[in-house]
């Protein structure tokens, strides 16, 4: 069952669910709210032949592979401040970005969520966290701060138009959609982005 907004209120009221910070009346819909956009993006470089002249190539499945610290290497990627001239999401083009809102959804509550993109966005062809809209059931709790629950949400960004599309930090960005989970789930989050933070500079 997907939640209504005076649900979500309720929710938020009752403390099944953290949205940080608090949002107001403007991001909700009837059954969503809004999250915008925080202020880095981290934009993919293009990959440079290895010295062997052999082809740079990623393949998830092999063993050690580790897309975090990809992530975290210059070589692969960059870290880009979004200022007061926005970024310049070209065609055909991908970036990460993170919520400015951090979310938690404690077990207890029974919520999971899904992340849609902007219909207002999409319809340029800009897709938002595109095939990992799932966010579970005890998402936001992070062990690294356990009195202080809530993480922001990685978007997975692409521009699949042919216009340059320009993001600037607080525009809504995507859609937190509420589902109840009919029974509590025994054991929280865990997947490997459960620590996860926006992107330091």
């Amino acid at each position: 069952m997907i939640l209504s907004d005076h649900e979500i209120q309720a929710a938020l009221d009752l403390g099944m669910l953290v949205v940080e910070p608090k949002p107001d009346a403007s991001m909700f819909s009837s059954t969503a709210l809004d999250l915008t956009l925080d202020g880095v993006v981290l934009r993919w470089n293009t990959p440079q032949p290895l010295p062997s002249g052999q082809p740079n190539k990623l393949r998830p499945a092999g063993e050690g592979f580790d897309l975090k610290a990809i992530m975290d290497d210059p070589r692969s990627t960059t870290k880009v401040v979004i200022g007061s001239a926005g970024f310049d999401l070209e065609p055909k083009t991908f970036a990460l970005g993170f919520t400015q809102q951090r979310i938690y959804l404690p077990n207890r509550s029974r919520l999971a969520a899904r992340v849609e993109g902007k219909s207002s966005l999409a319809r340029l062809g800009v897709g938002v966290h595109v095939t990992a809209p799932t966010i579970h059931a005890g998402f936001g709790y992070n062990p690294n701060v356990p009195d202080n629950p809530g993480l922001p949400i990685q978007l997975e960004i692409f521009n699949l138009g042919n216009q340059t599309i320009v993001l600037d930090v607080g525009m809504p960005i995507c859609q937190l959609i509420l589902e109840e989970v009919r029974e509590v789930p025994t054991k929280g989050y865990q997947g490997r982005f459960s620590a996860q933070q926006t992107f330091s500079v």
